[in-house]
């Protein structure tokens, strides 16, 4: 099968190979899926130039395709099922950069008939991401929720979800483009990060008491953010990444406040909340209450291109490489 892999850490134009492989067989309790698309992340992006490396590395963990065999144990009616991947890349060498991926049957979700594989290829990280956080926010109704980083491919879903459980989204936003994208999903405000005092725009528009809920992207941002007065008393933070490993919060701040922190990696949900992002994200998949964005789709032999597009952070959706 052709397929794309790194071996040592670095730049995608220095590391990346493209070649072939040999095809998976699904052992028992798998299926063998011959992809049709692959998502590729930040944490993609991130893994490749810095997670130590103990073998070679089929990356990504996102992408769609067709069930084309099962294992022991997985039923054969499960063969031709149109699905998505989760967790393709974690915690596994192989994952979803290549024709095709074998992995156990519950990480190859039903794809609906109406959803094409694109579209697919965004649940995986970006999707079920905004779904546990949003998830971990609680009662939204009728509360102002600042999202960071609304227009990214987890905040525009984010944002939806928020919008959808009745809330009213307050965004940080890099362009006016990124504020139309992030508008199009639900956002209410928009706050230019780059040229506005975040927390003075967030107060003006809470009448001074800022939000109840943050939701964010870069934790090592947002502790300024509520020692700043951007988050109310008794107020939540739902944190899903960071771009510092080491932050110094104000003990006192958060303290006095009552502040609730609460952090989450995607790839190591509990049983119950997987099952209940997925349940939610199917029954919103069915009903097509959801938007989907694809920037840009790279052909494999491009995948250098699709992972420096995702490093530039100048696109606004999903990147997708098609591997059909």
């Amino acid at each position: 099968m052709r397929a794309a892999w790194y071996v040592k850490n670095g730049e995608a134009k220095d590391v990346m190979l493209l070649g072939d492989l040999p095809k998976p067989q699904a052992a028992a309790g798998e299926v063998l899926v011959r992809l049709a698309t692959s998502g590729v992340n930040p944490s993609d992006v991130k893994s490749r130039r810095a997670r130590p490396l103990t073998e070679m590395i089929v990356p990504h963990s996102d992408g769609a395709g067709v069930i084309e065999a099962v294992g022991a144990g997985v039923p054969s009616s499960r063969i031709g099922e149109r699905v998505w991947i989760w967790n393709g890349q974690w915690g596994r060498a192989m994952g979803t950069a290549a024709e095709y991926i074998a992995l156990p049957s519950a990480q190859a979700v039903h794809l609906p008939e109406q959803v094409d594989f694109a579209a697919g290829a965004c649940f995986g990280i970006p999707a079920l991401t905004a779904l546990q956080a949003v998830h971990l926010a609680g009662e939204l109704k009728d509360q102002q929720v600042l999202v960071t980083g609304a227009s990214s491919a987890v905040g525009h879903y984010v944002t939806q979800l928020v919008a959808l459980a009745g809330g009213q989204v307050i965004g940080t936003v890099g362009s006016p483009a990124k504020a139309r994208h992030a508008e199009a999903a639900g956002m209410k405000e928009a706050i230019f990060y780059k040229t506005e005092p975040v927390a003075d725009r967030v107060k003006a528009l809470t009448a001074g008491r800022g939000v109840p809920v943050i939701i964010d992207m870069d934790f090592a941002s947002t502790g300024k953010l509520v020692a700043e007065g951007a988050l109310a008393p008794h107020g939540r933070v739902i944190c899903f990444g960071s771009n510092a490993p080491d932050i110094t919060l104000n003990f006192r701040t958060l303290l006095f406040q009552s502040v609730s922190l609460k952090f989450f990696l995607v790839y190591d949900l509990t049983p119950a909340d997987r099952q209940t992002a997925l349940a939610r994200l199917n029954e919103l998949l069915q009903t097509q209450r959801l938007q989907h964005t694809i920037s840009r789709r790279f052909a494999l032999a491009d995948i250098v291109a699709a992972h420096e597009a995702v490093e530039a952070g100048q696109d606004i959706g999903n990147v997708v490489v098609d591997l059909i």
